[in-house]
């Protein structure tokens, strides 16, 4: 038997996250590229076959992304030199054109199988890579399907997206030509979630040789791997205050793995010494930020906080009002992802602000009948939606929408203290990322949502909109107060 041992390193859904925290009140710094640069370069010195992979989302999520438009994260992605990276859902976030930049100033495979320019079936991206090391050759695969490719609908380069089922098929493709008696060893490194990875690996058949799918997009932490269809799955949680861990024995007569262990590895200064030219070097775009955007913007009467997407927020009640004093609609739904903070305040910088919402967008306010407005909210309340993988929604004071889990059903919709009437009609304020998902998203077409014929662009810039409030209206709160209840 001729077997060799490797070490794989992986990241997921990093978004921006570069600098260290102190969170244990004893001074101990954890988390930061830095620390986790002088983490993986003690572990390639101290063993010998290495590999570290990132399953995407490496940019927003931080101003010093945002600002640079993620640049400044690709440049220091060249720093931690990952084997092999795929592709997030949020490296489309800057638009189709300034990812294929991206893509050109990494010094690292962008790879991903899946996502065609389907008008001259052309797939996107680099599908696959083969890695050789120690006389060993590793085959990779990126996947990433419709489910979370949302946002590239504002792109109209590409028409079409690829479904779980098709992905799987893709997956095949790459095996069944690439993957000859010389691979060792084959990863496929998705961005879908925890759940569809697990759906994914049932599809794979045994004969394309899938040893691990290596995922992200879900944030899930794990205690140990899960084995589905001989195919072992895992990923690493969000931001760089872990990194995941296998040492694995390959076999390179059954091109198989015979031998594993796994870990969750904490990423504090107890566990290596920081990387201080990264440090650095991340500096320099972190002081460039700060001294543009220092000014103080607002100040609130507390702090708010958005702990859960799941969940309503007192950030997001904020955000919800803000949009509807603005949009003079009955209802207004506010995508909690947008607000990518878990708090803010009570000071808010302007650099606050840009970490907290991000992306701009346009708001549009549409008129629908009562029991369209009733399909959304038993939509998007549903229990599976609030798995982490779903998309919720944050909502304006008028609402109170009751949500019975046992029941699987929506019981009760007010808005303005009245009961929602099904043939009354309703205003609803919408960003124009969700309307462009609305099917997927909310359960209600486009077509649908535009029936009545009373449809009319609030602004386009959210962003601006949510900017101005903050400055006008000084020393304000929000509380969580019961706007969406799940029984």
């Amino acid at each position: 038997m001729k077997t060799k041992k490797f070490t794989i390193l992986h990241s997921n859904d990093i978004h921006g996250d570069f600098l260290a925290e102190v969170k244990d009140g004893k001074g101990n710094l954890i988390g930061g590229l830095s620390l986790l640069s002088g983490y993986i370069n003690k572990v390639r010195q101290e063993e010998e076959n290495v590999l570290y992979i990132i399953s995407g989302d490496m940019v927003q999520g931080s101003l010093i992304d945002l600002e640079y438009k993620g640049v400044s994260t690709i440049e220091i992605m060249n720093y931690l030199a990952p084997d092999v990276v795929s592709l997030g859902n949020h490296e489309l976030d800057y638009g189709l054109p300034h990812l294929l930049f991206l893509e050109k100033i990494a010094n690292f495979p962008l790879v991903n199988a899946n996502l065609y320019i389907k008008k001259y079936n052309k797939r996107l991206m680099l599908p696959y890579v083969i890695i050789k090391k120690a006389g060993f050759d590793i085959l990779f695969t990126g996947i990433i399907t419709d489910k979370v490719l949302a946002s590239i609908k504002q792109d109209e380069l590409i028409g079409s997206f690829i479904s779980l089922e098709e992905a799987s098929e893709e997956v095949g493709k790459i095996s069944n030509a690439y993957k000859n008696d010389d691979i060792d060893l084959t990863i496929l490194l998705t961005h879908i979630g925890f759940e569809s990875d697990i759906e994914l690996a049932k599809m794979l058949k045994a004969e394309w040789g899938v040893d691990l799918i290596i995922g992200g997009h879900s944030h899930t932490i794990l205690d140990q791997p899960k084995k589905v269809n001989n195919i072992l799955i895992t990923q690493a949680g969000v931001g760089s205050d872990q990194i995941g861990r296998f040492d694995i024995i390959v076999d390179d007569d059954t091109n198989s793995i015979v031998d594993y262990k796994w870990k969750l590895i904490p990423i504090d200064s107890s566990l290596a010494e920081p990387d201080e030219r990264l440090q650095d070097y991340i500096d320099s775009f972190k002081d460039a930020v700060d001294r543009k955007y220092s000014a103080i913007i607002c100040k609130l009467a507390k702090k708010l906080t958005h702990p859960v997407r799941e969940e309503e927020t007192s950030l997001g009640n904020l955000v919800a009002d803000a949009f509807t004093e603005t949009a003079q609609s009955d209802i207004t739904l506010v995508g909690s992802g947008s607000i990518r903070v878990n708090e803010i305040g009570p000071v808010i910088t302007l650099k606050d602000f840009k970490a907290c919402f991000p992306y701009d967008d346009f708001l549009k306010k549409y008129t629908i009948e009562g029991r369209k407005l009733k399909r959304i909210f038993a939509y998007i309340m549903r229990k599976d939606n609030r798995d982490g993988e779903g998309e919720c929604y944050q909502v304006n004071s008028a609402v109170k929408a009751v949500y019975d889990d046992k029941v699987a059903g929506l019981e009760s919709l007010a808005v303005n203290g009245s009961s929602v009437s099904d043939d009354e009609f309703y205003t609803i304020c919408l960003q124009g990322y969700h309307f462009n998902n609305s099917r997927e998203y909310m359960g209600i077409t486009n077509e649908e949502l535009l029936e009545s014929g009373k449809h009319k662009v609030i602004t386009t810039s959210a962003r601006e909109v949510l900017e101005e409030y903050l400055r006008n209206n000084q020393n304000i709160s929000r509380d969580v107060e019961g706007r969406l209840i799940y029984k």
